[in-house]
């Protein structure tokens, strides 16, 4: 089967950083799906990965995880999924990537693809849509409600509102949660595409938190999600959060993080990272497959849209490197997404 994969840490820029490859196709066993990849995404984490994971044993190392595609076998305990089903997943990062023509995933986080939508606008989601569903009601612990008794009771402040998970985390809490919704957006493009998402306000990260919430009429917020920038924006976010309030973030800071300043408002630090289920096998690992299922439905009934940014073309190495180097200088919009081999 056709693949792209690198054997050695490079710069994006050096011709052998990913390269076409062929590789065996795999054969599913246990609970494991075998799907023909039809569209992916390219995520940050990609390039993270790249750059950080040397190869192992001289062989290939094959990236990407946000997949669409078609199952064309299963392995003997495989229970959800059958020959033919159209699926979507984000995968595991434990495991080969789905920058490759056939993939092994394991069905318990895979969910059925959304059926209104192209295989490549559908290529956008699972990866942000899990990080967003996660944060939300796994860490942060909101509820499922849109009752008019509770609205405006809790506040939830997202830093970054405008990147991929923001944009599916502001739908999800306008579309499910009885949440005041207060999105941080610097330009006035991604101000206003934060608004159409469902927040009901729009306050500018370059200037201090709590002064831009004063000047809406929020003194505090009960919840926070920083998506970006955490270390930056850190003081801000203590002084803005309400005694007894939840952090919760998916970032990696670039310096240490002094969680005493958490101590006198007894505020609760979480931490989101969509392939904790998958890496340790986790008692609610099928939580993933139903989460994705519920986001289809959202999608289908037209409740949420998609972040689908670039089409890239087909997926080979040199598509992959152009977006590679494109998330890498930082001015990648919404999500990019290459199809078919």
């Amino acid at each position: 089967m056709k693949a792209i994969g690198y054997l050695k840490s490079l710069d994006i820029s050096h011709q052998d950083s990913l390269i076409d490859i062929d590789l065996p196709t795999p054969t599913p066993t246990g609970r494991d799906l075998l799907v023909k990849i039809d569209a992916i995404s390219v995520n940050p984490v990609d390039t993270k990965v790249r750059v950080r994971a040397q190869p192992e044993n001289g062989e290939h190392k094959v990236l990407g995880w946000d997949a669409v595609g078609e199952v064309i076998d299963a392995g003997d305990q495989a229970q959800f999924y059958q020959k033919g089903d159209k699926v979507w997943y984000a995968g595991d990062i434990t495991r080969p990537g789905t920058n490759s023509e056939y993939h092994l995933v394991d069905e318990r986080i895979v969910g059925r693809k959304p059926e209104s939508i192209s295989n490549a606008e559908a290529a956008a989601f699972p990866l942000t849509a899990i990080t967003a569903w996660e944060l939300l009601f796994d860490r942060l612990g909101f509820e499922q409600s849109t009752s008019a008794d509770n609205a405006g009771r809790q506040q939830l402040l997202i830093v970054g509102a405008a990147g991929g998970v923001g944009s599916i985390l502001v739908q999800l809490a306008a579309q499910l949660t009885d949440a005041v919704i207060i999105g941080t957006a610097s330009r006035p493009e991604s101000q206003a595409w934060v608004k159409e998402l469902g927040a009901d306000y729009v306050i500018d990260h370059r200037k201090p938190l709590s002064e831009e919430l004063k000047r809406i009429g929020i003194d505090s917020v009960t919840h926070v999600a920083s998506l970006n920038a955490t270390e930056q924006h850190y003081d801000e976010i203590v002084e803005s959060l309400a005694p007894q309030g939840k952090l919760a973030l998916i970032d990696d800071p670039q310096s240490p993080l002094d969680i005493m300043k958490l101590k006198m408002k007894s505020i609760s630090l979480h931490w989101e990272f969509m392939y904790t289920r998958s890496m340790f096998n986790t008692d609610d690992i099928e939580k993933q497959r139903d989460l994705l299922n519920s986001v289809a439905d959202l999608i289908d009934t037209g409740r949420i849209k998609t972040t689908l940014g670039e089409h890239y073309g087909q997926i080979n190495a040199d598509n992959l490197k152009r977006a590679h180097a494109n998330l890498e200088s930082g001015r990648a919009i919404g999500k990019i997404v290459l199809e078919g081999f």
